[in-house]
């Protein structure tokens, strides 16, 4: 429809975030917690259900509950208990999941991040701590159920619905990931699944505050994806609500479970939304409250290390990074560790950043891997930075110098230059000379611009000179040989 007019709808989006907890072993058992073994190898009969067994808390997974907590400003629960969530379906093989439904481990908690480059804060409502289903696995002829991933620990992160557009849930979503990182609580590999999001959504005429049927779309594990489910569920309910301006609004928009379809780029329910009746919950008879003391979480609260968005605002602040690309260097944990590193050695804070964000990543990219995977040393890529600061190579020789250096990571850049010819810059007057002055003598508008004060002119001019060098050239021999033949 042309005559909606979308500034007049308000989104009211909040987020479920499903993050595997990084423990040695599941949540209620002494199975391994390890993706990407031979399905149902990673099993004891508690993750199976059996009859009669006991589930017993794995500690870890609740000091890193409370890590997350303190590091959110989230208010930990001294007294918190467990519940049985009833659902029948072949990835729970007990029919039923262990979580933390009347007496969360924590409450509250503000996440701050970077959104279009304005400072936001969004609030969490609570986080709990529960075990995760098996994984349906579908083939040509039949269906099986991988149980390895069955009472594997997750923490779940429930926002307040505070945020309005798709662009302030991605924001938020990936600063929660990168705290995650930081902290060593999960490692949030999206494509593994140790992280999943679910969005819950609705829209309001802007200036109103009361709330209209949710959506609740499920199970993403991409940041891109779920921006363009969120406005593609924010559009297909503007435009039902304008079709029909006096409907009820529980037979306009159907609250419920949907699925979206990257392809189609649309959204579908799959079922109807559950209510709390209709899992039954009820205090998990097997396993006793939990109780944490004030000395333990005090305890833990000094061991916090450095938290993406205090490493941003100093990145800013101290190394005057443009916001833009500290945010970006600060979302991935390895990334940041790695360009920590890499200062140790270079100088230029900025020139550095940019070699990693765009020459190196990019190169990368190509090549279909990640820094993480590429095998290369972040002093190295310091060295890289250095050598251009020293002028020991320029900045064409230096990119050549890269290509190098993704190939074979396990190479200095310094050892790549020196077992290259074409790598050693261009230093010898009696070479140089005559290519600055046949250009010199070519360009003679050039020469008669940069007299007249236009700078830009003697810039072209080195131009012309590396053009001839293939890069190799000395800049600063190149300016002082121009000036030379200007005068």
């Amino acid at each position: 429809m042309t005559d909606i007019n979308f500034e007049e709808w308000e989104p009211v989006i909040g987020l479920e975030i499903h993050a595997q907890l990084a423990t040695k072993t599941k949540l209620f058992s002494d199975a391994p917690n390890r993706f990407g073994d031979e399905p149902n190898t990673n099993i004891t009969v508690v993750d199976t259900g059996h009859p009669g067994v006991l589930p017993i808390l794995n500690a870890v997974a609740v000091e890193k509950a409370i890590q997350f907590g303190l590091a959110v400003g989230a208010e930990v629960q001294k007294f918190s208990a467990f519940d049985r969530k009833s659902y029948f379906y072949p990835d729970s093989p007990r029919n039923f999941q262990i979580t933390q439904f009347y007496y969360p481990i924590l409450f509250g908690g503000t996440v701050t991040c970077e959104v279009n480059g304005e400072t936001r804060e969004f609030t969490i409502e609570r986080a709990h701590l529960e075990d995760d289903a098996g994984m349906l696995k579908h083939f040509s002829q039949f269906a099986g159920v991988d149980y390895n991933r069955a009472g594997v620990p997750l923490i779940e992160i429930v926002s307040t619905p505070t945020m309005h557009t798709p662009k302030d849930a991605s924001a938020y979503a990936q600063s929660v990931k990168a705290i995650l990182e930081y902290l060593g609580v999960s490692n949030c590999n999206m494509e593994e699944g140790s992280m999943r999001m679910d969005a819950n959504i609705s829209v309001r005429p802007r200036g109103d505050t009361s709330l209209r049927p949710k959506v609740e779309i499920k199970n993403m594990n991409s940041f891109y994806n779920m921006e363009q489910a969120l406005e593609a569920e924010i559009l297909r309910q503007v435009r039902a609500y304008s079709q029909n301006p006096d409907g009820d609004f529980e037979t306009t928009i159907a609250a419920g479970t949907y699925k979206f379809d990257p392809v189609s780029r649309k959204t579908s329910i799959m079922r109807r939304k559950e209510s709390a009746v209709d899992y039954r919950y009820f205090p998990e008879p097997d396993l006793p409250p939990l109780l944490i003391k004030e000395a333990q979480i005090e305890a833990m609260r000094k061991t916090l290390p450095e938290l993406p968005h205090e490493r941003f605002t100093r990145y800013v602040r101290d190394l005057k990074l443009p916001p833009a690309l500290a945010a970006q260097i600060v979302a991935d944990k390895y990334t940041a560790d790695f360009y920590e590193e890499a200062l140790k050695t270079a100088k230029s804070a900025a020139a550095l950043c940019n070699w990693i964000l765009v020459e190196f990543t990019g190169r990368l990219n190509e090549m279909g891997t990640t820094l993480q995977k590429s095998g290369l040393k972040s002093a190295f890529v310091g060295n890289l930075v250095k050598m251009i600061e020293e002028k020991a190579i320029t900045g064409r020789i230096a990119k050549e110098v890269a290509d190098e250096m993704v190939k074979h990571p396990e190479k200095d850049c310094r050892e790549i230059v020196s077992e290259n010819p074409n790598f050693q810059p261009l230093e010898d007057d009696s070479i140089v000379e005559p290519i600055v002055e046949r250009v010199v003598k070519e360009n003679p508008q050039s020469i008669v611009d940069f007299k007249a004060g236009r700078t830009k002119a003697l810039a072209y001019l080195v131009g012309q000179v590396m053009k001839e060098t293939k890069g190799k050239a000395s800049p600063d021999l190149v300016n002082e040989l121009i000036r030379k033949h200007i005068d």
